[in-house]
């Protein structure tokens, strides 16, 4: 579907707080359209539930429930089983969290209520750090990226979280970027067409969190994709198919851009090209990036997801 083609009606309100160029508002309008007005919405602490308001003056036009940062999972569980007494199992029950609140935070609560099977679509938005309250690391936080914990860069490896659902096995999972609307819009419908739980992730990238210009946030999440930082896939009935650029890269019919193009142009990896360049951590990013999509490649030709 076209982005002219989707549908009109906009369930976000004016009057968002959120940052100009706002990844996750950008994200939440697409999914939104995609979702429909049959929806209720639990949202742990976050970016999304700070920016948008409280009842009664809330940008949102679906019901919210704003819940503590470890227990969307399970408000959403809770949600399910109320509307399935009240015999309405058509109403789209969703969880919006950031990486904090499903990384770390909320991480139990996710798998449990995965492991019960439970009838949701728990989509996170990542911008890879604890933007809301400040721009600390998180456990998406990638390798080298300072945060205010992180001062001097990131020394650890970022979780794959991905990884970690589809090893529940759901029956569904994808991940995407607002720069791709149809995308997005694509897997959200699909989601909503599978019964029991469902995990969208969509990289966030966060202007004031990731230090670039506030216009650049569509730009940023393209280059993730075209450097092979981020990689647009499905899983579905335990297969992983790639989309977009990632299936070309995938496929070798598309070298990825080198991706220092996609860190020299956020504030948070500065310090690895000054005074100057800092070869050894940017070889290494750039070959855990390769490891990876040899990972990718050997699960896709084994069917191992």
């Amino acid at each position: 579907m076209a982005v002219k083609n989707l549908p009109r009606e906009e369930l976000v309100r004016q009057g968002s707080g959120g940052c100009p160029g706002c990844p996750s508002s950008l994200a939440l309008r697409i999914t939104l359209k995609a979702l429909g007005k049959n929806t209720v919405f639990a949202i742990p602490a976050c970016c999304a539930v700070v920016c948008l308001g409280a009842y009664p003056k809330t940008a949102f036009d679906v019901p919210v429930v704003s819940i503590a940062f470890e227990a969307a999972a399970a408000a959403a569980s809770g949600l399910c089983a109320g509307l399935k007494r009240q015999g309405k199992q058509d109403t789209n029950v969703v969880v919006w969290a950031g990486d904090g609140g499903t990384y770390d935070i909320g991480l139990q609560a996710l798998s449990g209520a995965v492991e019960r099977e439970t009838d949701f679509i728990y989509i996170c938005y990542n911008n890879e750090m604890y933007s809301n309250t400040g721009i600390q690391r998180s456990g998406a936080t990638p390798y080298g990226a300072w945060t205010t914990t992180t001062w001097t860069g990131k020394t650890e490896q970022k979780k794959d979280m991905p990884a970690i659902l589809r090893a529940h096995g759901l029956p569904y999972m994808a991940t995407a970027v607002p720069g791709y609307p149809e995308d997005l819009f694509r897997k959200v419908r699909k989601a909503m067409s599978i019964r029991g739980s469902k995990y969208i992730e969509i990289l966030a990238p966060c202007p004031p969190g990731w230090r670039f210009p506030m216009d650049k946030t569509v730009e940023m999440s393209k280059l993730a994709v075209d450097t092979g930082a981020w990689a647009l896939y499905e899983y579905e009935n335990g297969q992983l198919n790639f989309n977009l650029k990632s299936k070309s890269i995938l496929e070798k019919k598309t070298e990825p851009k080198p991706i220092e193009e996609y860190l020299k142009l956020q504030g948070r990896f500065a310090h690895l090209f000054k005074p100057e360049r800092n070869k050894q951590v940017l070889d290494e990013i750039q070959e855990r990036s390769h490891a990876d999509w040899e990972r990718f490649r050997k699960q896709v030709e084994c069917g191992v997801a």
